[in-house]
């Protein structure tokens, strides 16, 4: 396996000079770093303030060595979700300062291991969760953060799957306990989560899926869930229409007045689960006035009714269970099921497009104009052969 990796790194660099109109260096090169003096660096895409696109640049930082327990990582694939865009406005709780490197998670070749570590070897191919940084062509992050792919995942689909696929199995399996015969209301079914939830159901017998999403996305998720509406139609009365009581779960990513429609939904003994705030975001750079509405738009729970009517509402931040709660090992074992389920074949990530990392202006054009036709699990590549993948809902 530490032979593949070499080969990988080499075959990077060749691709990197070939693409900047430049012969291959002799012997191949360095997998992809750079030497200032004595200082190895690396490029990343750093966002220097929060706002709109033009606030990330790509330029050359540093690159960083594994501490104990930490495992270094050559890039070649990583993710961008919707989280990153609300990171990127500042739209979250207790944004990090800038200038910083964005991204959460991402899939590559382990290139060096900090003292400590075991499990692993170098050229081992992997998939990472990472607490920023991830937007990078050499990431550092602690094992318990890291997984082995399969060999017949590709690091794009390896890019597109943590995030996505361990959100949707949370909120299913362990929150809401999804079994036989039970019914599901799903958020942006054309988004990265959305489609891991649609795939996940079908593991189970007789799920029926609803599932919101804008009209363009229709005719590439059509075939995903049960029933399809669109997320500006009353999908309340559609929904009712179809099955009288409600349904047993609704996976709510847009919160507003999404929140009290949602619970108005449930059946008896039925979960209602936020896992974001879609709504929060209007535009290209963060909106007080979208915020206001979408925080007052929220119906207000009262516990005596929840109580009487025999309903569960719940939230699930997938990060804050990783970096803050301490839940490693119990995501762990969510992968290797994960895992198991896509060398079975009965799950797979969507895969959109692949993008280079020097395309980064056309993510503007790529956000304010989602193509039709595209169930948006989209990819980005470095010209390093890394990609920058996305669930762009």
């Amino acid at each position: 396996m530490a032979k593949e990796g070499v080969e990988k790194a080499e075959e990077t660099e060749q691709m990197i000079e070939k693409e900047a109109g430049k012969e291959p260096a002799e012997g191949g090169g360095g997998g992809g770093s750079h030497r200032l003096g004595d200082a190895q660096e690396m490029r990343a895409v750093v966002l220097a303030g929060f706002g709109g696109l033009n606030k990330l640049r790509v330029t050359r930082k540093a690159m960083p060595e594994p501490q104990d327990g930490e495992l270094k990582i050559r890039v070649k694939a990583c993710g961008l979700n919707f989280i990153d865009l609300m990171v990127r406005q500042g739209n979250i709780d207790n944004p990090p300062k800038t200038p910083l490197v964005p991204g959460f998670e991402c899939s590559g070749i382990v290139e060096a291991l900090g003292d400590s570590v075991k499990g692993y070897e170098i050229g081992d191919r992997v998939m990472a969760f990472v607490n920023y940084n991830a937007w990078a062509e050499v990431v550092c992050t602690p094992v318990e953060f890291v997984y082995k792919i399969p060999d017949d995942m590709s690091f794009s689909e390896a890019a597109a799957f943590p995030m996505n696929f361990v959100t949707a199995y949370m909120m299913l399996f362990e929150v809401a306990n999804l079994r036989e015969g039970m019914s599901v209301l799903v958020h942006s079914a054309g988004g990265g989560v959305g489609q891991a939830v649609a795939q996940l159901c079908s593991t189970i017998p007789n799920v029926t899926v609803f599932g919101t999403a804008s009209t363009f996305k229709h005719e590439a998720i059509k075939d995903s869930v049960t029933h399809l509406f669109d997320r500006n139609a009353d999908y309340v009365q559609e929904v009712k229409r179809i099955s009288a009581e409600g349904v047993d779960i609704v996976l709510d990513c847009l919160c507003g007045d999404n929140t009290g429609k949602g619970l108005s939904l449930l059946k008896p003994l039925g979960t209602y689960i936020l896992y974001g705030s879609s709504n929060m975001v209007t535009g290209e750079t963060k909106s007080f006035f979208s915020f206001a509405k979408s925080w007052w738009q929220v119906e207000k729970v009262n516990p005596i009714k929840l109580f009487e009517e025999n309903k569960v509402i719940a939230g699930f931040s997938l990060l804050n269970l990783l970096f803050k709660q301490g839940r490693a090992g119990l995501i762990r074992g969510v992968v290797d099921k994960l895992i198991g389920l896509y060398t079975q074949k009965k799950i797979k990530p969507v895969v959109d497009s692949l993008w280079a990392l020097e395309e980064m202006k056309r993510l503007r054009v790529r956000e304010r104009d989602k193509r039709p036709g595209q169930a948006h699990t989209a990819q980005k590549w470095w010209s390093q052969n890394s990609t920058l993948g996305s669930a762009l809902s």
